[in-house]
């Protein structure tokens, strides 16, 4: 087989990270967080929740886009997570 048509393995859900960025009274953040909550744990991925009122840099970087979630420390998606879109860049 070609190198060029050989396929990078998919990596393994559970060696994933997501991150949670929102903020405190954040209907959208807290769909998503229903939505992550429950792909992770079916997937085993690892996910956390950081709050942007705490924190000075993720508040200037993510406030008009809350809720933000990233995926191994890149940005995924923001506003609506999309729960199969969520599982397909999990490798699930």
């Amino acid at each position: 087989m070609s190198p060029l048509l050989r396929r990078s393995p998919r990596p393994d859900p559970a060696d994933r990270f997501v991150t949670l960025i929102g903020k405190p009274g954040c209907h959208l953040c807290d769909d998503a967080r229903e939505v992550i909550a429950a792909v992770c744990g079916e997937l085993g991925a690892g996910w956390e929740e950081r709050d942007i009122t705490q924190d000075e840099e993720l508040h200037r970087t993510y406030w008009e886009q809350i809720p933000v979630v990233l995926i191994d420390g890149a940005q995924h998606d923001f506003w609506r997570v999309d729960p199969k879109r969520l599982r397909a860049a999990l490798g699930g």
